[in-house]
């Protein structure tokens, strides 16, 4: 007992020392002041823990700081998935833009010197600080495939995608919520049932069916729709000086710079590959908006409306669907992955140049050289995660817009 206390007493002495070594040189940092700020700041005094903040505020501040926790917490995983490549396959990484990597052998000098000077034998946490502290440089590396860096890569291919996301979103969110809330006030009926058939029939079809459907359709059989973002005529347009891309959307930069026939082509094009990603993402948020408002129809404060004598479409959509809302953004939330999963493979079969043509030309360098491209493919998969985080932290958002008691909770706060 008395050696299991001097060791206590020991331990107790160290880590004092510590605190009061920190204490003595982050004073002259100000780090203490800074910390007592941020804390305070944040809502809560350290000495008296009053809030100080919006309690509205903290909620979205918590929501923000989810997200670099989780980026860290995936990006660890996803880089020790790398690290079981050798260092020789990984030093093709870092070779000079104008060397060709089929002619450099696994013990080339130079790969040996790269090597060292990266420090790709390194243990893993002293890689994945190095790489994370790039990363958050701005450097995220350079494609062999594409023989150009990885952020302006993906940045560049972004609007394409942000584009056909946001045609599917205003084709699949209203029309479902709308279809679901109809077949819900009309349970029993032959537009109910009809509903329940084809959204079965549209979440039972896999997307890249329902693509393949689509282009023998509407391509090969009607030609109604062609394949692409934008036609040859068209593009020729917009290769000229006075054709200026502002937003990197083709429907909005053709009205910006007066030309509506770039941006009637835009919307051709786009039909397809937007109903595509709209059909199945509708086909849910329909059966979840008709589950969650017919639990609302069948509630004690409808019976209530109708008794006061309010008529059936102001009791379903002021009240069913609003008290709904809560929980049909809290269940869609939970399926973002799924549509940004779809996305991808609709920009691929519709030959849409979007952020996935930067895994593509890291899977296209494995499949046809057999030489390992990590960075666009790293630089994908952490740009993915961003895109599903801030799509959730809207619905948080809404969510909190929507809920009339997360409201009446923060206003009484």
């Amino acid at each position: 007992m008395p050696h299991k206390k001097t060791a206590q007493v020991r331990a107790g002495l160290l880590v004092g020392r510590l605190y009061f070594r920190l204490r003595v040189v982050s004073k002259h940092l100000g780090i203490f002041r800074f910390l007592r700020q941020v804390v305070s700041n944040a809502g809560y005094s350290p000495l008296t823990r009053e809030a100080r903040m919006p309690p509205a505020v903290l909620f979205l501040l918590r929501r923000l700081l989810l997200v670099p926790v989780t980026l860290l917490i995936i990006t660890a995983a996803l880089y020790a998935i790398v690290m079981l490549v050798p260092p020789e396959r990984r030093a093709y990484l870092y070779l000079p833009p104008k060397v060709n990597p089929m002619d450099v052998l696994a013990d080339d000098p130079l790969l040996q010197s790269l090597i060292e000077q990266h420090h790709l034998r390194d243990p893993y946490p002293v890689q994945y600080l190095g790489w994370l502290g790039r990363l958050v440089q701005g450097d995220w590396g350079w494609s062999l495939a594409a023989r150009r860096e990885v952020l302006p890569y993906i940045l560049a291919r972004t609007p394409v995608t942000v584009e056909l996301l946001l045609y599917a979103s205003l084709l699949f969110m209203p029309v479902g919520l709308l279809t679901g809330t109809l077949a819900a006030a009309r349970r029993g009926s032959r537009f109910d049932h009809g509903v329940q058939l084809i959204t079965s029939i549209g979440t039972s079809i896999p997307a890249f069916v329902m693509a393949l459907l689509m282009m023998a359709v509407f391509y090969i059989g009607l030609r109604w729709f062609p394949l692409d973002r934008i036609s040859d005529s068209s593009k020729i347009v917009m290769d000229t000086i006075d054709f200026q891309a502002h937003t990197g959307l083709l429907t909005i930069d053709g009205l910006l710079n007066g030309r509506p026939d770039i941006t009637l082509d835009a919307l051709r094009h786009l039909a397809m590959p937007a109903f595509t990603l709209a059909i199945a993402q509708w086909a849910t948020v329909s059966r979840i908006s008709r589950t969650f408002v017919n639990e609302e129809l069948g509630k004690d404060y409808i019976t209530v409306a109708h008794g006061k004598g309010l008529k059936q479409r102001m009791v379903i959509w002021r009240h069913a669907v609003r008290n709904a809302l809560v929980p049909i953004l809290t269940t869609s939330a939970l399926s973002v992955a799924s549509l940004v999963t779809t996305l991808y493979l609709v920009e691929v079969l519709f030959n849409f140049h979007g952020v996935s043509d930067v895994f593509l030309v890291a899977t296209s360098q494995a499949a046809q050289f057999g030489t390992f491209d990590p960075a666009p493919a790293l630089g994908f998969a952490v740009y993915t995660v961003f895109i599903v985080l801030m799509i959730m932290l809207v619905l948080d958002i809404l969510q909190v817009l929507v809920d009339p008691r997360l409201r009446e909770r923060f206003n009484r706060s």
